[in-house]
C-alpha cells in the first residue's frame, strides 16, 4: 500500500476513467456513415486508419505546444480525408466533420473498465479528487454528463483554463492553485507516460501510472499498475 499521506488524487480523465479510444472508435464510424464517406472510400478501413496516425501525432504535439487547438481539429480530418478517390478537402468541410464527431463523443457514456467503482472506492477514502485534462472545454463537460463522473470531482482543472497543457510545469502549478491541494500530500494518476507521469514527476508530484497500452515505463512512475482495480490496493 501507497504511504496514506495523500489527501489529494490528480486523476486524468481520458483513457483513465472514460474510454474515449472506445468511445471514439463508435463515433468515427457514426461519422463516417453520417457523411456518407463510402463514395470516396471503398474501404473505410483506409480512413480509419489514417484517422488515428492523424490523431495521435497530433495530440502527441498539441500536448508539447506546437500547434494550437484550431490546427489540431482541422488537420486531423484533413489528413485522413486527403486519403479518399476524388474527394476535395476543404477547411469547412473538416470543421463540419469535426463538429458532429465531436457531438457524437461527447454523448458517448463508456467508461473503461472499473472506473465508477474506483471512484466510488477513493470518495468513500476520504480523498479530495481532482480531474487534470487537456481536453477542451465543451467537450470534457458534455462527457462527464454522459458517463456521471461529474460530481465525484471537486475540481476540474483543463490546459484550456490553466492557458498551458500538461506535461507543463505550469499546468501542475495551476492545478495546485485551482485546487489547493499541497505539493507533498498529492498523487497524479493517468495512462499517458509523457503527459500525465513524466510530467508529474518533472514537477515534483508522486505518480502512479495506468499501464493501459502495455508500455515499459523504465522505472519512471512511483507506482505502475495494469488496471484500475489495482489502485485501490494502493490507495
Amino acid at each position: 500500500m501507497v504511504n496514506r499521506k495523500y489527501t489529494d488524487l490528480f486523476i486524468d480523465f481520458d483513457d483513465t476513467l472514460y474510454d474515449t479510444r472506445g468511445n471514439a472508435v463508435i463515433s468515427l464510424r457514426e461519422t463516417f456513415e453520417a457523411f456518407q464517406l463510402g463514395r470516396w472510400f471503398p474501404d473505410p478501413q483506409v480512413f480509419y486508419d489514417a484517422y488515428w496516425e492523424a490523431n495521435i501525432d497530433l495530440w502527441s504535439r498539441y500536448s508539447r505546444g506546437e500547434i494550437t487547438r484550431d490546427y489540431l481539429i482541422v488537420e486531423r480530418f484533413r489528413r485522413p480525408l486527403s486519403a479518399g478517390q476524388g474527394l476535395e478537402v476543404t477547411e469547412a468541410f473538416c470543421l463540419e466533420m469535426s463538429d458532429r464527431f465531436l457531438d457524437f463523443c461527447a454523448n458517448k457514456p463508456g467508461l473503461v473498465d472499473g472506473a465508477r467503482h474506483l471512484m466510488d472506492y477513493l470518495r468513500g477514502k476520504g480523498y479530495r479528487l481532482h480531474m487534470c485534462s487537456n481536453g477542451f472545454h465543451e467537450v470534457q463537460y458534455k462527457k462527464l454528463a454522459a458517463c456521471g463522473l461529474r460530481d465525484y470531482f471537486d475540481t476540474i482543472i483543463l490546459s484550456e483554463d490553466a492557458g498551458v497543457n500538461k506535461p507543463s510545469p505550469l499546468y501542475f502549478d495551476y492545478a495546485l492553485r485551482a485546487s489547493g491541494a499541497s505539493r507533498e500530500t498529492t498523487v497524479m494518476i493517468g495512462d499517458n507516460l509523457q503527459t500525465d507521469i513524466i510530467g508529474a514527476r518533472d514537477a515534483g508530484f508522486d505518480t502512479i501510472f495506468f499501464n493501459r497500452w502495455n508500455v515499459d515505463p523504465s522505472g519512471i512512475p512511483d507506482h505502475t499498475v495494469m488496471s484500475l482495480q489495482e489502485i485501490e490496493e494502493l490507495l
